[in-house]
């Protein structure tokens, strides 16, 4: 028999996959079927302080493989989804689940943790500091000052589980910059990474832009990120010090991308864009394809395997 069970700060998840913020986790309907599903654990939707509509549309297409998306953040509300967890934590208090914060300016990230520190909640905290996709606001994860920043201002008050979502790094020093500035606090956990930003996706046929936001730019999701998405789970996981985990998010199709994930340091693992093309039940298909994979390899459990990735140096 095969263990999918993964520990993150002392909080055990009976399985190492759940979804990633932003796909088929907007409304109660959405979080209630992840919670029946096989999934370890869920995220809610990103939140802002107030209901937010999000772009115009079209503002995402299907592609083969993965899909673009300039969705803009659109959400309930900060009080809807903590609400929600409350409820859920009232009724089942042995399990852990992930409430997404993503405020436009510091203020707003600050006065929702500030609700939040208040509140019974003791779950996992994920602030956004990646999202690509609001006109005229920048991914905070970029400018590591400013991370820093933020982090001290929100660790000067807040005491419960939080991580954060970071955006892909794409050169190695970048890694040893946002690694230094990250080890400096105290983190429980890594989500890395958000959708690769402003791609461009073309109709050729009508000689126009996919997606309406933003002139058609948009976050990049699906089978296209994996080899970005597995190179900053590998740097972090080298990089981080031990007491910060890193939840792996990015091209995760099948049984095997998970076990890639996981064999380059991830404790566990967020599926975004195939989730939002198959629902719930990928869950119960990746967990059994993992299994085979762990089993013809001998492995009973995600920690015989967990970020013993081999090099040719090895």
């Amino acid at each position: 028999m095969t263990d999918l069970s993964t520990t993150i700060a002392d909080r055990t998840f009976s399985n190492c996959m759940m979804n990633a913020a932003g796909v088929r986790c907007a409304d109660e309907n959405d979080l209630n079927q992840l919670i029946a599903s096989p999934a370890g654990a869920y995220v809610t939707k990103s939140a802002t302080p107030n209901v937010r509509e999000g772009n115009p549309e079209p503002r995402m297409k299907s592609l083969p493989g993965g899909c673009i998306n300039s969705m803009g953040l659109p959400n309930h509300g900060l009080d809807y989804y903590l609400d929600f967890v409350l409820k859920d934590q009232a009724a089942r208090p042995d399990k852990t689940n992930l409430l997404s914060i993503a405020g436009t300016t510091l203020e707003d990230n600050l006065a929702m943790l500030h609700k939040v520190a208040d509140s019974d909640f003791n779950g996992f905290v994920e602030l956004n500091l990646s999202c690509p996709n609001v006109p005229g606001k920048p991914q905070v994860g970029y400018d590591f000052d400013r991370v820093r920043e933020i982090l001290t201002q929100v660790f000067a008050f807040y005491d419960k589980p939080l991580g954060v979502k970071l955006p892909p790094y794409f050169d190695l020093v970048h890694f040893d910059q946002i690694a230094a500035v990250l080890n400096d606090f105290p983190l429980t956990f890594v989500n890395s990474i958000n959708s690769v930003g402003n791609g461009l996706v073309i109709d050729p046929n009508a000689e126009r832009v996919a997606i309406k936001p933003k002139g058609g730019f948009g976050g990049i999701g699906g089978t296209f990120i994996k080899p970005t998405a597995l190179a900053n789970v590998r740097g972090l996981s080298l990089r981080l010090k031990p007491e910060i985990a890193i939840i792996g998010t990015g091209g995760v199709m099948n049984g095997t991308d998970v076990f890639e994930h996981i064999l380059c340091g991830a404790s566990m693992v967020q599926v975004g864009t195939q989730f939002g093309f198959e629902g719930t039940r990928i869950f119960k298909r990746l967990s059994k394809e993992l299994s085979a994979i762990m089993a013809a390899k001998g492995y009973q459990s995600i920690d015989d395997f967990k970020g013993k990735l081999k090099t040719f140096d090895d």
